[in-house]
């Protein structure tokens, strides 16, 4: 299937490794031009030289951190004036840290909105002027299938990242007249050095190894396994494109059968 983004225009946040990275990396195969970014600039810079080579694609980098309530706004003029305007937006970010609803103060709480709701908002209403004027506008918001079913020791995660999926439901059906289309996808354990971080977290707690924890979490799957990034990204690759012009408003969980409601 041609997805029909060549010479399309895409930022991808938080991309220099994890999830966003191989997102990035599956619009450069078919041919958009990408900006990636990561709050590390020795980071992202590394990831675009590597992008390059393994895809021979036009890759640039922009660092800037999307917690900072100034910088998506930097972020995404950064990235339009090098592309020359923008058709693709995928918001993503780290996320917040684990641990239960003990543990967390006020300013806990603040510094998780900032990350993992409003950077969204800032985002977006950052590259609004630009997706206007694009034929092909497409907005995806990373989220987690714990907006459907609640993760153990996540209860940053599981509170905030609902707001962003009721963010990215609302402005589906508010700029659908507009052309711009938005969707979100819910990822369950998918093998990144995030999820790797949250093993370590367990295994900790449980006086356990990474490996064993891992383990046990890719039960959870009827597959038996974790996902790959690749799999995620083959996913947010069809849903920002042209081959998906009429899916909009959608909330797609890529979970490997994890999330076990009927809704």
């Amino acid at each position: 299937m041609d997805l029909s983004l060549q010479g399309k225009r895409a930022l991808v946040t938080a991309s220099s490794r994890g999830l966003g990275y191989a997102v990035a990396k599956g619009l450069a195969q078919e041919g958009a031009r990408v900006a990636i970014n990561s709050r590390n600039s020795q980071r992202v810079n590394t990831a675009a030289e590597k992008l390059r080579s393994e895809v021979n694609a036009e890759v640039y980098a922009v660092s800037g951190d999307v917690s900072d309530p100034a910088t998506p706004i930097r972020i995404v003029e950064k990235a339009s004036s090098t592309l020359g305007g923008l058709d693709i937006l995928i918001t993503n970010s780290g996320g917040p840290p684990a641990g239960l609803f003990e543990n967390f103060d006020d300013e806990a709480w603040q510094q998780a909105i900032d990350l993992t709701f409003l950077s969204h908002v800032r985002l977006i209403r950052a590259a609004l002027p630009y997706l206007y004027q694009s034929k092909a506008a497409s907005v995806l918001s990373v989220t987690s299938y714990s907006v459907k079913q609640p993760i153990p020791n996540l209860v940053l995660s599981n509170s905030i990242r609902a707001a962003t999926v009721g963010l990215t439901k609302t402005l589906a059906l508010e700029l659908g007249q507009e052309g711009i289309r938005f969707n979100s996808i819910l990822p369950a354990w998918t093998e990144t050095e995030r999820v790797y971080e949250l093993m370590s977290h367990r295994a900790k707690v449980n006086n356990s190894t990474v490996e064993e924890e891992m383990a046990k979490q890719a039960k959870d799957s009827p597959l038996g396994r974790m996902g790959k990034p690749g799999e995620f990204a083959n996913a947010a690759v069809f849903l920002v494109s042209p081959a998906a012009s009429y899916i909009t408003g959608v909330m797609l969980t890529v979970d490997g059968g994890m999330f076990k409601g009927i809704l």
